[in-house]
């Protein structure tokens, strides 16, 4: 018992449910849940009962909950207003944060978050788990090995014909800081700029819409509220990175599409192409790559036969890929796969988009 990392889970709503929980439940030989928090009672409550051990407790305030029982790693599961104030003063308590994706509300308070993990000396991640399917693995080693050559050119795919999340905060605009393209856009832009290796922007133009909000019929989570709809229902940005490439980012909750992708990149290089297709979120996506090879247009699938987490022939969900690697890392005192510095970029760029849509002038960035 005194081996096991000791985790607290603050914010126990559906992400910590879906994904953390059940992930951290497959560790139990590394890791055990102490402490739940949540601001709805009955919600620590429940997430106790469910996952905690004999001596876990359940909390309403993260700082209490802190100070009284003995913690090596949060995981902040809220909204992602509080994303900067949980993530910053977990770190100043001496604990490794993994912080759900988007990193922060903006890129300043990405940045305190990055500089105060610096100076704690602590760890910090965030949940960008689309990198551990086993086709984003697959993409990633083959650019890292430059079979692409020169990408120059990326798409990055998060849109839903008619898939407007009914239940949370989702559609409050100041609790969430907007609407797919924080969500899931911050997906397909961390996949892009991941497999790309390139974390220089230089300038972006961006259009949010919300055209769709009166229009409630067909979602695939029942209808929603229009009254409450706030946030933009699509999303567009052209973002120049420093060294010429061009990434344009799609996302749609609701958008009159019927070929959608989700957490998906297409990427155009020198020497070839690759293009994601398939069901990612159930771990069905796959890859097809494109070149020339003798004076013909050649494409290949790969098998799917290997491994997600490190290449190795244990194949796990992206969830339980993502968790071990972040507790082996923590274990093991090694770098996690998505390094704060790089989930930064990625809040600088989504806030320029917002900045640009309501500017309507492109926003150049340092």
């Amino acid at each position: 018992m005194n081996n096991k990392l000791k985790i607290a889970i603050i914010g126990c709503g559906g992400i910590a449910l879906q994904k953390h929980l059940p992930a951290l439940a497959n560790l139990k030989d590394k890791t055990e849940v102490v402490g739940f928090c949540d601001v709805i009672e009955e919600r620590a409550e429940q997430a106790l009962k469910e996952y905690g051990g004999t001596e876990a407790r359940a909390y309403q305030d993260y700082k209490q909950m802190l100070g009284e029982i003995d913690i090596d790693v949060v995981h902040v599961c809220t909204p992602n207003i509080s994303h900067a104030e949980i993530t910053i003063y977990s770190l100043e308590s001496g604990k490794h944060v993994m912080c759900e994706k988007p990193m922060a509300i903006n890129s300043k308070e990405a940045k305190q978050m990055l500089e105060t993990a610096r100076q704690t000396g602590k760890k910090l991640t965030i949940g960008y788990q689309n990198r551990f399917r086993q086709d984003s693995m697959t993409l990633h080693e083959a650019c890292k090995n430059d079979e692409l050559g020169d990408i120059y050119l990326t798409k990055a795919h998060a849109v839903r014909r008619r898939g407007v999340p009914t239940w949370g905060v989702f559609p409050d605009k100041e609790k969430q800081g907007g609407g797919p393209l924080i969500d899931i856009g911050t997906h397909a832009l961390d996949l892009a700029l991941w497999c790309m290796n390139n974390y220089k922007p230089k300038s972006v133009f961006g259009s949010t819409y919300q055209k769709l909000k009166d229009r409630p019929e067909g979602n695939m989570f029942g209808h929603w509220e229009p009254e409450s709809f706030e946030t933009e229902d699509s999303a567009f940005g052209f973002i120049k990175m420093e060294n010429g490439a061009t990434i344009f980012l799609e996302s749609a909750w609701a958008i009159n599409m019927v070929n959608t992708k989700e957490a998906q990149v297409t990427l155009c290089g020198t020497k070839g192409g690759a293009e994601m297709f398939g069901e990612a979120f159930l771990d069905k996506g796959y890859v097809v790559f494109n070149h020339v090879a003798h004076d013909q247009l050649v494409e290949t699938k790969p098998s799917g036969a290997g491994g997600i987490y490190g290449f190795s022939s244990e194949t796990l969900e992206q969830r339980d890929a993502e968790a071990t690697q972040w507790i082996d890392c923590i274990l093991n005192d090694t770098e996690p796969l998505v390094k704060p510095e790089e989930a930064m970029v990625v809040t600088q760029i989504l806030e320029a988009i917002y900045k640009s849509a309501e500017t309507g002038q492109v926003v150049e960035l340092n």
